[in-house]
């Protein structure tokens, strides 16, 4: 399933700011690596913990989505509903992230996501669930809670 890297199939500007770089997508995986550097520590000096969820969070919603790759855009888009998230050790180096469809309805994505540094060793685990979500129309903004800006 590994390859040199490859093109993020949509444009998700956070995703890119932070270096993330996708290895692959296909039948219900996704794995992603992400190099760390100085803008990614914590105040011990190692990935610190968003980035680390961030990295799960990303590479299972692509795995829920990599059952659309025939469709333009991957088909319809993935919002997290929740997450859970154990951290095992301290991410330093090249972490692999490695995200998992475990199980989907027409809606709903259930998946799993596992971070591994350099040697291999388990960083962080993940499971996170999903909701399939189509595109708003071009140029429909979203209105702000409470009735703000009606």
């Amino acid at each position: 399933m590994e390859t040199d890297g490859m093109q993020f199939p949509v444009h998700i500007p956070f995703v890119e700011q932070l270096g993330l770089t996708l290895q692959a997508i296909e039948d219900g995986e996704a794995e992603l690596r992400l190099t760390i550097a100085e803008q990614h520590l914590n105040s011990w000096r190692v990935a610190h913990g968003g980035v680390v969820m961030t990295l799960l969070d990303v590479a299972m919603a692509h795995a829920a989505r990599s059952v659309n790759r025939h469709l333009p855009d991957l088909g319809p888009g993935v919002v997290t509903v929740e997450m859970k998230t154990s951290f095992m050790r301290p991410g330093e180096g090249e972490l692999r992230a490695v995200g998992k469809l475990l199980h989907r309805s027409t809606t709903m994505a259930f998946c799993e996501g596992s971070v591994f540094a350099a040697d291999g060793k388990l960083c962080a685990h993940a499971t996170g669930t999903f909701k399939y979500l189509r595109a708003l129309p071009a140029g429909r903004q979203l209105k702000p809670l409470g009735g703000e800006g009606d």
